[in-house]
């Protein structure tokens, strides 16, 4: 099966600080869906859509390859699929000119939320776009964009432990076993190193928000994060499923859908202190001369039959009700955290835009994981 690449989150140096003056020129850390998003234009219901040409920019593998064939033979407009490794990347190029070209992008939702409130998106045309009558009603209430105003959830999930239940020894139930590890596990444990990921065990540990902008309480999380770097394998974002499954790593902070529990010594488990609720989302530019057939286009991903395609090869969530219902059983087992409702998923704290914050994240990210 295909897994799509866990760059999705990923800040990259020089890319972080171009969000960062995204966020800053946009009024960033503001009320998602504020005044930033300018009024919607008229679209035509009746265009013909044959004559509209789509771009779309996403992760790699994170639609299915035959998707754009049998979206043209559908409705007639043909797409070509843009990549991009990273929020930040297509960020950069969104807001690096007038017209980026990109019809359609695929970015997660504190990113949706910074654009936005800049005033490059296109707000939804909920009447273009009927199949999100099969999102669940939890999907409109997402602290970045409540009502889904000028994006639609593509994934969603959250963050936890994956852990070999015959090497550990006991059941992990605390960010603490990752931060504070016993003795034996010294070594045998990896963290993201993504930053707002990066933060979140120590965040959740100390009873903090993951999107905390209090001085202190940031020195703090620095100082905890710094004391585990002593028991930490490595800070890893792609390979701590090969790790556990080695027995190189016994523990590993985790994003759901990439804990391999298809391998039946290895567990997954939500934290007690709670953790976060991320989401991935399609939003359309602004700039688009292709609206109709971009609305048309994010309709199209929310049938149920290529909605389920998502959690059936990526093994991330999705808030589509029937697409969760085509899952095969069988999956359901091997990936239990598939099985999450909605509602434990709204549990965990949504991550959202911090504007000018973030740069304080990056700075304290670079001084904990250096050397």
């Amino acid at each position: 099966m295909l897994r799509a690449p866990r760059f999705r989150h990923v800040p990259l140096g020089a890319t972080a600080v171009v969000l960062a003056l995204v966020l800053s020129a946009c009024g960033g850390g503001g009320e998602p869906g504020g005044g930033g998003v300018a009024a919607s234009a008229s679209l035509d219901p009746g265009a013909d859509l044959s004559k509209q040409r789509l771009t779309v920019s996403n992760w790699d593998g994170y639609l299915p390859e035959d998707l754009p064939g049998r979206f043209r033979s559908a409705v007639g407009a043909p797409v070509t699929v843009a990549k991009h490794t990273t929020n930040e990347e297509i960020v950069a190029k969104l807001t690096a000119s007038s017209d980026s070209g990109i019809d359609v992008a695929f970015v997660s939702g504190q990113y949706a939320q910074a654009l936005a409130e800049q005033g490059l998106l296109e707000p939804i045309h909920h009447e273009l776009v009927p199949h999100p009558d099969n999102l669940d009603p939890a999907a409109s209430r997402l602290a970045h964009d409540k009502g889904n105003v000028y994006s639609v959830p593509y994934t969603w999930g959250t963050t936890g432990l994956c852990y070999r239940k015959d090497l550990i020894g006991y059941t992990p139930d605390s960010w603490n076993d990752l931060l504070k590890p016993r003795a034996a596990l010294k070594k045998k444990i990896t963290m993201l190193k993504t930053e707002r990921w990066l933060f979140l065990p120590a965040q959740k540990a100390l009873g903090y928000s993951v999107n905390t902008t209090d001085e202190q309480q940031l020195a703090r999380v620095k100082e905890l994060l710094l004391g585990a770097k002593e028991g930490l394998l490595a800070y890893d974002d792609t390979t701590f499923g090969d790790r556990l499954k080695s027995g190189e790593a016994v523990l590993a902070e985790a994003w759901d859908g990439w804990c391999p529990t298809d391998d039946k010594r290895i567990g997954f488990v939500v934290p007690e202190e709670g953790s976060d609720l991320w989401v991935d989302t399609m939003v359309i530019l602004k700039s688009s001369t292709n609206k109709e057939a971009a609305h048309s286009f994010i309709n199209y991903v929310l049938d149920a039959e290529v909605h389920s395609w998502v959690a059936e090869n990526i093994f991330y969530k999705v808030p589509g009700r029937a697409a969760m219902d085509e899952v095969d059983p069988a999956l359901l087992e091997k990936y239990p955290a598939l099985r999450m409702t909605p509602e434990q998923l709204l549990e965990g704290e949504s991550v959202v835009d911090l504007g000018d914050a973030s740069t304080a994240y990056t700075r304290i990210v670079t001084e904990v994981t250096a050397g």
